[in-house]
């Protein structure tokens, strides 16, 4: 379900929902929208579009609602009554497939504290026994303490260990960091949108065997490994990170926040973009918006449009490399296909160069010698 606010690309942003749906290991059956001015305060749809929703899944027999923006509380728990059926949002979904591709202990705590934040704000719809507790001896509560409150405070317990647990992560990923820097090392992260390819050239690269599939979040902790650029004469440290998404739900963003550090204390940003996707340029912008709260915006990129191998002939680069204005500067581009190979040697060489210098040309400098005037 999505309601048109009238934000653009409206019909991809349900594309996308349906991928997150299939990736969480849900099967969609059927879509609705309608346009709004504004969310309905009580459902974020009108009651007439409610029991539309309502009659639809029934006919398909779907035993799920989701809805593509995030739903407050009570708009959640109003739909819930009304359309006798679970309702879940965007977030929800969202980190159901975290919880599901996580695999490291950092990455599981990660997880775990975004749900708790997400439940936290959930409990007057997950809780239908919330009639004051009797006091006395004995009891969990204090006396007169509905089950609401201590469910609330239980739950306030566990976000509290859990924070300190990721804080002791982070202290050894700091600890690591330095260890890096005493080293020299010159610190690579990939970023970008969610199936963009980042771990497909992330293996081409370093000659991995990090998962990789054609699916949203494939990779959700980082990894990190040695790449040797023979023309640099030394070695790299290259780390592979979350893909990104629109609208990611804030609490995912601070839990993910000791993650994504990497690229925060990265010396360069290759920026992995599917260059098939019709619209790569929204996708770019919601990279963008989260490398600046997470402090990252200032970290030098290079632009690697990747998946030129399944673009129409008539849409093929002209070049291997150019120039692409990114927040109104000038930023590196490299087209490179990470599976077939093509533009990979280009791509290194351009790695090779900008460590050799150790930092970016001025973005003035159309010369910079990594960009070579010949054509692919």
């Amino acid at each position: 379900m999505g309601v048109d606010l009238g934000a653009d690309n409206f019909d991809s942003t349900l594309e996308e929902l349906g991928l997150l749906a299939q990736t969480a290991g849900m099967e969609p059956v059927a879509r609705i929208s309608c346009k709004r001015r504004a969310p309905d305060a009580a459902l974020f749809v009108g009651t007439g579009k409610a029991d539309e929703i309502k009659q639809l899944a029934l006919a398909h027999g779907a035993q799920e609602i989701l809805f593509d923006q995030s739903l407050s509380p009570g708009q959640q728990r109003n739909l819930e009554r009304r359309l006798e059926m679970p309702v879940n949002d965007r977030t929800f979904l969202i980190l159901e497939i975290f919880a599901q591709r996580a695999r490291s202990h950092e990455g599981k705590l990660q997880v775990e504290l975004a749900r708790l934040q997400y439940l936290s704000t959930r409990l007057v719809r997950r809780w239908s026994h919330l009639e004051r507790q009797r006091g006395g001896i004995g009891t969990r509560g204090g006396p007169g303490e509905t089950q609401i409150e201590l469910d609330r405070r239980m739950i306030a317990s566990q976000i509290k260990r859990t924070r300190e647990q990721l804080d002791k992560v982070k202290r050894q990923r700091q600890t690591q960091r330095k260890q890096r820097e005493r080293r020299g090392a010159f610190n690579i992260s990939l970023i970008g949108y969610t199936n963009a390819g980042k771990s497909t050239l992330f293996n081409a690269l370093v000659k991995a065997q990090a998962y990789a599939a054609d699916q949203l979040f494939a990779t959700l902790d980082t990894t990190t490994r040695q790449l040797y650029l023979g023309e640099a004469g030394r070695s790299v440290s290259l780390s592979d990170t979350v893909g990104f998404i629109r609208d990611l739900p804030h609490g995912l963003v601070d839990a993910f926040r000791a993650t994504l550090q990497e690229a925060v204390d990265a010396d360069l940003l290759l920026h992995i973009v599917d260059a098939a996707n019709p619209d790569f340029s929204l996708q770019i912008e919601q990279v963008q918006r989260v490398l600046t709260e997470i402090g990252a915006d200032k970290v030098p990129q290079i632009l690697v449009f990747n998946k030129i191998d399944a673009l129409a002939a008539v849409n093929s680069p002209l070049r291997q490399q150019d120039w692409f204005e990114l927040d109104g500067l000038q930023v590196p581009r490299i087209f490179v296909s990470a599976r077939s190979g093509d533009g990979i040697a280009v791509l290194r060489s351009a790695l090779a160069n900008t460590v050799s210098r150790d930092s970016l040309a001025p973005a003035d400098r159309p010369d910079i010698p990594f960009l070579h005037e010949e054509g692919p």
